[in-house]
């Protein structure tokens, strides 16, 4: 039986030209219509969203600054 490297605590904010940003949607929605698992690099590391990631959106808003986020969320499996 492998066994999984524990990976590191990280939260990174990545910024994409508008190009590069909607070839991601893209695929990530095609992903999404066919039930498959996404996979992406972010700033170096390759991360596989599960086809039963739970899906949401988020709306923050402060003073000077709103901000919407599309999340996928999933539990690591142990």
């Amino acid at each position: 039986m492998a066994t999984q490297k524990k990976k590191r605590k990280r939260d990174i904010e990545k910024n994409y030209p508008a190009k590069q940003f909607v070839k991601k949607l893209r695929r990530l929605a095609d992903c999404i219509e066919q039930g498959q698992r996404f996979q992406i690099q972010v700033a170096g590391e390759r991360i596989g969203i599960p086809s039963t990631a739970v899906i949401n959106i988020e709306h923050e808003r402060g003073d000077s600054s709103e901000e919407v986020e599309f999340q996928l969320k999933w539990s690591l499996e142990k």
